[in-house]
């Protein structure tokens, strides 16, 4: 069941391990939003998906750790919603999808997670031959899935539904916790990606950070990740 935060003020989550201990200390006290996560709830339910709103659940790394740099005075209302147990990709496309009337209120969707999650890989564990190749032909493949303007958003969806057949798709993501996102944010959005950022990281090991934004809240008073 996909759920909201609904707090008004949420603590952060510290849903990660093995890391320095200033890490576990990071601070992020941006406001929630019930009323927004209450409207997406009702949408959801409005599709025929379930969804809950919970008061008591924090803002857990992949909502902090991108919009304190992207929002570093954290005065920006944010919603987190999570990710469906079912890991299925066109489950979550079809969540983006329920949430599309969030555009007319200038609500932007933020598809947090990365290209590269392969964590042997980025933590040095393992650099099986041809890792490097893997990554780009899995990055060139989310650019083309991402910014092919001839697809309909049927067809976009069902692209994004195959990701496992795509070049260096499961290798990039031995699990799809930090893809999904992006299937959901193009449900979202409906056609091509109008923005498209890249960030590498890791030394150049082959991760890159992507983020993309409703093109139509430049400046947009309601993120949801």
């Amino acid at each position: 069941m996909a759920s909201f935060t609904g707090g008004a003020h949420p603590q952060l989550v510290y849903d990660y391990y093995g890391f320095p201990e200033p890490a576990y200390h990071l601070r992020y006290p941006a406001p929630g939003d019930p009323a927004l996560a209450a409207r997406a709830a009702s949408l959801l339910h409005e599709s025929g998906i379930e969804a809950r709103v919970d008061s008591e659940r924090g803002f857990d790394h992949g909502l902090f750790v991108p919009l304190s740099l992207m929002y570093p005075q954290a005065d920006v209302p944010v919603v987190e919603m999570s990710l469906l147990d079912s890991l299925d990709a066109g489950a979550h496309w079809c969540l983006g999808r329920a949430l599309a009337p969030l555009v007319a209120q200038g609500v932007a969707v933020i598809g947090s997670g990365s290209s590269f999650h392969n964590m042997a890989v980025l933590m040095g564990r393992g650099d099986p031959p041809g890792a490097w190749n893997a990554n780009r032909d899995f990055e060139q493949w989310l650019w083309r899935t991402s910014q092919n303007e001839d697809w309909d958003e049927e067809e976009r969806g069902k692209q994004w539904c195959a990701w496992r057949q795509a070049p260096g798709g499961t290798f990039s993501h031995p699990r799809e916790e930090h893809l999904l996102p992006a299937s959901r944010r193009t449900g979202y959005s409906g056609g091509a990606w109008a923005r498209w950022r890249s960030v590498p990281c890791c030394g150049g090991q082959g991760t890159e950070r992507t983020q993309s934004m409703t093109p139509m809240a430049s400046t947009p008073k309601k993120p949801m990740v």
